[in-house]
């Protein structure tokens, strides 16, 4: 893909309410109620990030691990956080997976966040959800914005190298025809340049965390091919890079906002979209 715009499910040129983890504000995070409750807020596109388990299952997590701040262990106790390294999902059957609570834990960042018993699902379980829900509700369809969770000093350790994680990536995603309205987001450049040469028709956005600061013409070498969409931290956003990425055909969706008066400030920039943890702001 050489730089086309995203067709969002509000229509093309519409702005891009995606939901962060679902929505981690309000539900806990990469859960399919996340996403449920997402989709009845108005979102446009479901945001997510995806690692895998031992037996190749690709499932919604941010971490490669189960964080301590969310996490209840089988037993009921919590996960502390100079453990947390050690329960490593790529080390465990998607089975033993789902014996880890990631939704009754009270958050200490998000005091809002409704608390129930869930599981990480498996990303074909959650698009089985999503595709039903919305057929159900005969609402329109829905884009996923899937984030690769890898890094070079923990590939197959925490994961599998940029390749194999892709490919099992895209076995499901086109298993359930929906490659036309799937994104694959990395702060990992190594996937979405393995990506954009095997699978060149897949949208791709490339994230940028707020300390590199390179800027828009070093990181786009440095990637080596135009993005559909780049999604820098909303604090490197100005008007002049949103006009430098629209000169170039490139979307611009920053991360991740939570504030009303800030979504506001961004939009009145001309950005393409917003990524935030509460979709009820939009």
């Amino acid at each position: 893909m050489n730089g086309k715009r995203p067709t969002s499910a509000a229509g093309a040129n519409n702005f891009d309410k995606q939901g962060h983890r679902g929505c981690r504000g309000l539900m806990p995070e990469n859960t399919i109620p996340a996403m449920l409750h997402a989709i009845d807020l108005g979102v446009t596109t479901l945001e997510m990030d995806i690692v895998f388990t031992k037996d190749s299952i690709a499932i919604l997590s941010h971490e490669p691990f189960f964080n301590h701040e969310i996490t209840t262990k089988p037993d009921g106790s919590f996960i502390a956080e100079k453990e947390e390294r050690q329960y490593n999902i790529y080390q465990m059957s998607f089975k033993e997976s789902q014996h880890y609570d990631v939704g009754l834990k009270p958050h200490p960042r998000f005091p809002q966040q409704k608390k129930l018993a869930v599981s990480k699902p498996a990303l074909s379980d959650l698009i089985d959800s999503v595709e039903n829900y919305i057929a159900v509700k005969k609402l329109p369809a829905i884009l996923y914005n899937i984030e690769t969770k890898t890094q070079p000093l923990t590939d197959n350790l925490y994961h599998p190298a940029p390749a194999v994680f892709v490919d099992r990536l895209m076995q499901v995603i086109n298993a359930k025809g929906i490659a036309d309205r799937v994104i694959i987001q990395s702060f990992d450049f190594r996937t979405l340049q393995y990506l954009h040469q095997k699978y060149p028709a897949m949208q791709t956005a490339m994230l940028i965390e707020d300390y590199d600061k390179r800027g828009l013409e070093a990181q786009l070498k440095a990637l080596g091919f135009i993005p559909t969409i780049y999604s820098p931290a909303a604090e490197l956003v100005n008007e002049a890079l949103v006009k430098n990425c629209h000169q170039q055909h490139i979307s611009i969706i920053p991360w991740t906002v939570n504030d009303a008066n800030k979504i506001a400030t961004l939009k009145a920039m001309g950005v393409d979209g917003i990524i935030s943890d509460y979709p009820n702001l939009f």
